[in-house]
């Protein structure tokens, strides 16, 4: 029975990728529902007179200064070295969606974001920048806290999807001498039934292998490894203004609310990975409005995902509900 605070990564030499183990993360709190922190004044470190945050996570998974790790006889383990932030994306309570925010309050966070990047760079622990988002409130999503906001991770390793990602690039680019992620859009842009939206800078598809039910990737048109390389236009004239599109177009899908998870998947911050492609992607987990995906046998035992619908058809549902709800609003 493990009585003391336990924050460590260990290895899982089967399928060789960290999982993060922290104890404290069962002490979070479930606020009341007449209560959140965020909500000025809420907590000290908020306050008033804000457009966006963005706070250390009290009962984070990983710390600048953890504690040694346990040490064991076969297994192998490593220090939670990093640092986990929540950014409150308004200082509004009863906003639905990020979606739902003016585009020059999403280019702010955008912002925030970046120089966060460029902040913690730096720094000798920081091997992957994580940004992601969970948006289903307590009863889908998992989330503590239903004031809108995501997270970030800094982390001392690179995710194990991403370093999939990286070795499937590097192999295509060795074998083509050209980016696996550029190709894949190309494809997409030709096929075109896939596409949910596109500006001067950006496209937001169905991919042709998607694994979740309405599952949107967001693609830079230009060829950038890292968030912090895109221009002022990339960021407010086209990342801004797509995330807005695609999530408020995959959020009114049905009459309820989509849970999505949205996550940014970027190059590792050491190194240099010149084949590799920045993108977004979004997992909306419901397959029809009163039934959600779960990732139960086959996909978290086997691995492989199933699809209960086609990708081409449930594209179409989200592009009908862009152009409901979402086009005449920017």
């Amino acid at each position: 029975m493990v009585n003391k605070p336990v924050m460590e990564l260990r290895w899982d030499p089967t399928l060789r990728e960290w999982v993060l183990v922290s104890n404290i993360r069962r002490f979070r709190p479930w606020q009341p529902s007449n209560y959140c922190p965020f909500c000025p004044p809420g907590n000290p470190e908020t306050g008033y007179g804000w457009r966006a945050l963005i706070l250390e996570n009290k009962y984070p998974m990983l710390m600048e200064n953890p504690p040694e790790p346990s040490n064991h006889w076969f297994y192998r383990t490593g220090k939670s070295m990093g640092r986990c932030y929540v950014v409150v994306e308004t200082p509004e309570h009863n906003i639905d969606d990020i979606s739902d925010l003016p585009i020059d309050q999403i280019e702010y966070v955008l912002n925030m974001v970046i120089n966060k990047v460029r902040e913690e760079s730096s720094r000798d622990y920081a091997h992957y920048f994580l940004w992601f988002r969970n948006r289903g409130g307590r009863e889908i999503g998992g989330v503590s806290l239903t004031h809108p906001h995501s997270q970030i991770y800094v982390l001392p390793f690179t995710p194990s999807k991403v370093e999939r990602e990286l070795n499937s690039a590097r192999e295509y680019f060795n074998e083509r001498s050209r980016c696996l992620f550029c190709d894949i859009l190309g494809a997409e842009l030709r096929d075109g039934v896939r596409l949910i939206h596109s500006n001067d800078y950006w496209v937001s598809f169905m991919p042709f292998y998607s694994h979740w039910p309405f599952e949107v990737h967001i693609y830079p048109r230009r060829h950038v490894q890292l968030i912090t390389e895109l221009t002022k236009e990339e960021v407010r004239g086209g990342l801004a203004e797509i995330l807005k599109v695609s999530l408020c177009g995959l959020t009114h899908v049905f009459n309820k609310p989509m849970p999505y998870i949205l996550v940014l998947h970027q190059a590792p911050l050491k190194g240099d990975y010149p084949y590799y492609h920045l993108h977004i992607e979004v997992y909306g987990i419901l397959r029809e409005e009163d039934k959600i995906k779960y990732a139960a046998g086959m996909e978290t035992g086997g691995g492989n995902f199933t699809y209960d619908s086609v990708p081409e058809e449930n594209a179409q549902r989200i592009r009908d509900s862009v152009l409901r709800n979402c086009i005449h609003n920017g």
